[in-house]
């Protein structure tokens, strides 16, 4: 086998572990209705489910990153499905808040161990060029697993009820742990003379700046998709389950063709990333002050409008591992991914907390109740964008200044 057909074969595997890995991470969104009915639990209880898989899962991406640049992705990616299938087991068999939240937290520290694994093998196997359109087609292609997790997940629960249809997720991890057993090859990586840094990751304004993007650009779809976005749909804009299924799923298909196209633009035309995130965000902005301003509920068109921007926020986030493949030599790779999708996941896992909170105070989910909650997003976007053009000033002028004796750097101003 040559060693293109070697990467494309590790790269696919690593794929797979990732669909499975999102259909694991999103379970909850379409699930929450019943979750909150099983499990005894209102708005406040249902945030903290997400938020605390969100949370275990931020926290572990810098560990992770370090133990990916020691280790590898096999072990990392093989350890990671096994953990997300204990979760769904422990999940299934939940009937209370405590065993409910183990469960997530088992998921959210499995998925916390797959997104930086396959990056790597994609920095490792790729040519730098071809980078930017891989990490998008495999984001594009884990997206597969949030399609999963809507539809079919809503048909399942309907049909076969809580426990068969986790257990049935449950398998899906062994699945993925013994695929990822049987092809991939991924030896431990090699002694180099620079140790892997977290210190020296963070202290690049590179990392920083993709932590921010990664931030400003994912919050708004990953709460959406997570949580959020259906008891929205529901109850406050009065959709039947199946219409606020399908519109989750144009989301995440419309997103599968943004992917490429933001890839190829971020590939081509390096010196202008950071205005696509500004092109995301506004435009997410945008959307959501339409929805949440029309009196009464919107049209579906609107709501049409709406899922199709946020569309762009997954594929928009990945400009974020950009910076850091760009601004940060081979042997902190992982550092810095982990670093750049923690800040993004840590924002995320702020917006869904505070919907939650504002629903609770309310204490209904009426279209009003919903209003006042999903604008709390515009603080986060605010912050995030000037942390955008703050770090982008510093990379820039650390361009400038790059040393000739690392070349595995090749700095790209955003």
């Amino acid at each position: 086998m040559t060693p293109r057909s070697k990467a494309g074969l590790f790269w696919a595997v690593g794929v797979l572990a990732y669909v499975i890995a999102v259909f694991h991470r999103q379970s909850l969104g379409v699930s929450s209705i019943e979750a909150a009915a099983r499990l005894g639990i209102g708005a406040a209880g249902l945030s903290i489910l997400a938020m605390l898989q969100l949370l275990v899962y931020a926290v572990m991406q810098v560990p992770v990153g370090v133990l990916v640049d020691r280790f590898g992705s096999k072990r990392m990616l093989v350890t990671g499905a096994v953990v997300m299938g204990c979760g769904e087991l422990v999940f299934a068999l939940a009937d209370t808040l405590t065993s409910g939240i183990a469960g997530r937290a088992l998921i959210g520290c499995g998925d916390a161990m797959t997104f930086i694994s396959v990056i790597r093998l994609v920095n490792v196997h790729f040519p730098a060029h071809r980078n930017p359109l891989m990490v998008q087609l495999t984001g594009l292609i884990g997206q597969v697993g949030a399609i999963a997790s809507t539809v079919p997940l809503i048909h399942s629960l309907r049909v076969n009820g809580w426990t068969p249809t986790f257990m049935g997720a449950a398998v899906l991890g062994a699945v993925s742990a013994l695929s990822l057993l049987v092809v991939l090859r991924d030896s431990r990586p090699a002694r180099t003379a620079e140790r892997p840094s977290l210190g020296a990751a963070w202290a690049e304004p590179g990392t920083r700046l993709g932590m921010w993007t990664h931030a400003a650009t994912q919050c708004s779809a990953a709460a959406f998709l997570m949580l959020w976005g259906y008891p929205f749909l529901v109850q406050g804009q009065g959709l039947s389950p199946a219409t606020a299924g399908v519109l989750l799923s144009t989301l995440t298909l419309c997103g599968m063709v943004c992917g490429p196209l933001l890839g190829y633009l971020a590939g081509r035309f390096p010196f202008h990333r950071s205005r696509m995130v500004f092109v995301v965000v506004g435009s997410t902005a945008a959307a959501w002050t339409a929805v949440l301003a029309w009196p009464g509920r919107a049209p579906l068109w609107l709501l049409v409008v709406l899922v199709v921007v946020l569309a762009s926020n997954g594929p928009g986030s990945m400009i974020g591992f950009d910076y850091a493949r760009t601004f940060n030599p081979a042997a902190r790779i992982g550092a810095a991914t982990g670093i750049v999708n923690g800040g993004g996941f840590v924002a995320s896992m702020s917006l869904i907390a505070l919907i939650g909170i504002v629903l609770d105070l309310s204490g209904q989910t009426t279209l009003e109740s919903f209003r006042w909650a999903l604008a709390v997003q515009y603080p986060i976007w605010a912050l995030s964008a000037f942390q955008v053009l703050r770090y982008r000033r510093k990379a820039r002028r650390m361009a400038t200044a790059v040393r000739p004796a690392e070349p595995e750097v090749t700095p790209q101003a955003g």
